[in-house]
C-alpha cells in the first residue's frame, strides 16, 4: 500500500493525527497506517493493543465519525490501520476544517472554507442570500436589457417577462425566502461592487513586457460588464487588418468576434467572486490574455474542460440567467466554441490553462494579421491617459462599401430622427443594444455617420 491521496504513513500515534483523519473524512476517505516510517518501511508499534481500545472512541468523540481500526502485521511488525470513509457532511477537528488533497493535508480557511461548506451542504456561492437588498434597489436598465434579450431568445414566456421584478426574480431562482441571492445582486444591481469587491473587469494595454500604456475598469451589472468589455476591446484595444476585395473593405481582427465574446462570457459567468480579485484582460501587440479566479468542478481536470463535456457551471444561477437571456448555451460548449471559431478563421488555437484557482486564456495573434498591421498599434498617435477613448483605430473611409440590412436601417433611423438613442434603435429593429452599438461603431469607423456633441444632448449626423 503506497502513500497517496488515500494513504498516509506515521511511525507512531499522536493525537494531532486526528487532523489527518478529519482531512480524509472531508475528502474521499482514506487509511492512516501507524507503524511505518516516511519511506513506507514497517517499524511497528509497541502499544498496539491500547491503540485498538482507545482510538475508536477518541475518533468518535473528537471528530464525530466512525472509523474502522484494525491490527495488521507486515514483516513481523504490528501495525494499526485506521480507515475513514468520506462523509457527506463537513467534519471539524476542534473547530478546524482539514482536507486531504494529493498526498498532503490542508486546513481550509477563508474563501476555500466557504466553498467547502457550501458544497457539503449542496449549495453554491451564487445562491447564498444577501440581507439588506430589495428588488426595488436593483437597476431598471439591467431588467430592461434582460427582458429584451430574453424576448429574442424565447427562453422565457411573454407573461414571465411582463411580470414584476419580484416575479421575474422568482422565475429565475434568484430569491431565497425573503432575500435576494448573490446572483441577483451581481446580475441586476447597478453597483454590485458595493457588495462584492473585485466584481469588475480590468483591461490594460501593455508594451515591452510589463509596461502598461493605458487601462480601463468596467463595472456595473454583469450584463453590462459582458457587453461593454467586448465592445471596448474591439473599439479601443484591438486594431483590424484592412484588405480589399474589389472595392469592398474587409476588416480582420486578431481574435474572432464570437471567440472573444465566448471567452469574456466564460470568465464572467464562471468567475469565483469570493476571491475578491477582478477579471484581468491584458492586451499586447501580439496577443491577449484573459485571467479570472475560478475553480474546477470536483474530480475534473483541465484536460476534461478543453474537451467536450457536460455543463457544470461554477455559478449555476448566474449561468441559468445568462442562458435565459440567450447569451449562452447550457451544453458545456463555451470553450469548444472558442476553439471552433479560431479554427474556422484559420487562427491559432488559444492556450487555456488552470493552476490552483486561476484560469488563463491566451490568444496569440495570427502572423498574417500582424504582418498586415505592420506591427503598428495605431495610425495616428498614442492613446490618451488611462480611461480615455482610444482614437487611433481603423482610420479611413468606406470607399463604396455596401451596407448590410441592419446597418442601412440604423442609418435611415438616424436620418429621420438625429437625436434617436441606441435603446430606441434597438427596440425598433428588435435587436440587442450590444448589436446596435457594434453597428454604430462600424458606421463611424467607415465614415458614414458621426456623433455631434455629448452622449446626452448630442445628435447623429449622416455623412454619406
Amino acid at each position: 500500500m503506497k502513500e497517496s491521496q488515500h494513504v498516509e504513513w506515521k511511525e507512531s500515534w499522536r493525537d494531532e493525527y486526528l487532523k489527518w483523519l478529519c482531512g480524509f473524512a472531508n475528502a474521499e476517505g482514506g487509511v492512516l497506517v501507524v507503524g511505518k516510517d516516511d519511506k513506507g518501511r514497517p517499524v511497528g508499534v509497541s502499544d498496539a493493543k491500547k491503540l485498538l481500545e482507545d482510538l475508536p472512541n477518541k475518533i468518535r468523540d473528537v471528530l464525530g465519525v466512525m472509523a474502522d481500526v484494525r491490527l495488521v502485521q507486515e514483516d513481523g511488525k504490528d501495525l494499526i490501520e485506521i480507515r475513514v470513509d468520506p462523509y457527506p457532511n463537513p467534519i471539524s477537528y476542534k473547530g478546524e476544517y482539514h482536507y486531504r488533497t494529493g498526498s498532503t493535508k490542508q486546513e481550509l480557511k477563508g474563501a476555500a472554507l466557504d466553498r467547502f461548506l457550501l458544497r457539503k451542504y449542496g449549495r453554491t456561492w451564487d445562491a447564498v442570500p444577501v440581507p439588506g437588498v430589495a428588488a426595488r434597489q436593483l437597476s431598471a436598465a439591467a431588467f430592461a436589457t434582460f427582458r429584451k434579450l430574453a424576448k429574442l431568445s424565447e427562453r422565457m414566456t411573454a407573461a414571465d417577462l411582463k411580470g414584476s421584478r419580484e416575479s421575474l426574480l422568482e422565475k429565475l431562482r434568484l430569491v431565497e425566502g425573503t432575500y435576494l441571492t448573490r446572483a441577483a445582486v451581481l446580475l441586476f444591481h447597478s453597483n454590485p461592487q458595493e457588495f462584492f469587491s473585485g466584481s469588475y473587469v480590468k483591461i490594460g494595454f501593455f508594451r515591452d513586457g510589463s509596461d502598461v500604456v493605458y487601462h480601463d475598469l468596467i463595472e456595473g451589472d454583469l450584463f453590462t460588464q459582458a457587453a461593454e468589455t467586448v465592445k471596448l476591446i474591439r473599439a479601443k484595444y484591438m486594431k483590424a487588418a484592412i484588405t480589399y476585395q474589389d472595392i469592398h473593405r474587409v476588416e480582420t481582427y486578431p481574435v474572432p468576434f464570437e471567440a472573444l465574446r465566448e471567452a469574456v462570457l466564460n470568465a464572467i459567468i464562471h468567475k469565483d467572486y469570493a476571491a475578491r480579485a477582478p477579471i484581468q484582460i491584458k492586451v499586447y501587440e501580439d496577443k491577449m490574455t484573459i485571467w479570472n479566479p475560478g475553480q474546477l468542478p470536483e474530480h475534473w481536470t483541465p484536460e476534461k474542460v478543453r474537451r467536450r463535456h457536460s455543463s457544470k457551471p461554477f455559478n449555476p444561477e448566474i449561468a441559468n440567467t445568462f442562458f435565459r437571456s440567450g447569451e449562452i448555451e447550457m451544453w458545456g460548449r463555451g470553450i469548444e466554441r472558442i476553439f471552433e471559431e479560431c479554427s474556422a478563421a484559420g487562427f491559432p488555437e488559444p492556450a487555456i490553462e488552470y493552476d490552483a484557482g486561476d484560469w488563463r486564456t491566451e490568444f496569440a495573434y495570427p502572423k498574417a494579421v500582424l504582418d498586415r498591421l505592420g506591427g503598428e498599434r495605431a495610425e495616428s498617435g498614442e492613446p490618451g491617459p488611462a480611461g480615455e477613448t482610444f482614437r487611433g483605430k481603423l482610420q479611413g473611409k468606406a470607399s463604396g462599401k455596401k451596407l448590410g440590412k441592419t446597418a442601412r436601417a440604423v442609418v435611415e433611423l438616424m436620418s429621420a430622427k438625429p437625436r434617436i438613442t441606441i435603446p430606441e434603435i434597438a427596440e425598433k429593429l428588435s435587436r440587442s443594444e450590444r448589436a446596435i452599438f457594434l453597428q454604430i461603431n462600424k458606421l463611424k469607423e467607415d465614415g458614414i455617420i458621426r456623433r455631434v456633441g455629448p452622449d446626452k444632448g448630442g445628435y447623429w449626423e449622416v455623412l454619406k
